[in-house]
């Protein structure tokens, strides 16, 4: 664990997550995930988290780590067609992750989720925040259509509104 690490982690304040992603951002990336969402029978969830705090962040937890923390205890494996799929991204380390439950990661494997991050990366390096979140749930979605159509009366199984921890 360095010690360059830990300092930007304590002084990662939440406010700079509410600058990044004011609410006016996640009601438009919420509204991505609902549209994207009336495409397959798949279900997407994004969630960012400034700064990880306490044992994460005293046991060097990797983004990944935490990412697969996250999608345990939001219960995203807990989907009928085992297809959720978690965005996932820690402001201070710079580091998101996706992570797919095994319906979805079987078909569309390692190679095919980093495709899709590194689609989000450059819009991150160019500071367009939102919108690689938001090219990111259209890639998430064009993988889930094609491997998991809508079927009618499915029910919303997780909720849609970005998480900010």
């Amino acid at each position: 664990m360095g010690i360059k690490r830990i300092g930007k982690h304590l002084i990662e304040h939440r406010w700079r997550v509410r600058r990044i992603f004011p609410r006016k951002v996640l009601a438009n990336i919420e509204q991505a995930i609902k549209a994207s969402e009336a495409t397959h029978s798949g279900q997407i969830r994004f969630v960012v988290e400034g700064a990880l705090d306490g044992a994460p962040l005293f046991r060097d937890q990797s983004a990944r780590a935490r990412a697969l923390d996250v999608f345990s205890r939001l219960r995203i494996w807990d989907t009928a067609h085992n297809n959720g799929v978690l965005i996932y991204l820690l402001l201070a380390d710079r580091d998101f992750e996706i992570v797919a439950d095994r319906g979805i990661d079987a078909k569309v494997g390692a190679a095919g989720w980093e495709k899709i991050c590194a689609e989000m990366e450059k819009e991150f390096r160019a500071r367009n925040f939102e919108r690689g979140v938001v090219k990111g749930i259209e890639a998430v979605s064009r993988e889930l259509a094609k491997h998991f159509p809508p079927y009618a009366g499915e029910p919303n199984e997780l909720p849609d509104a970005p998480v900010v921890i």
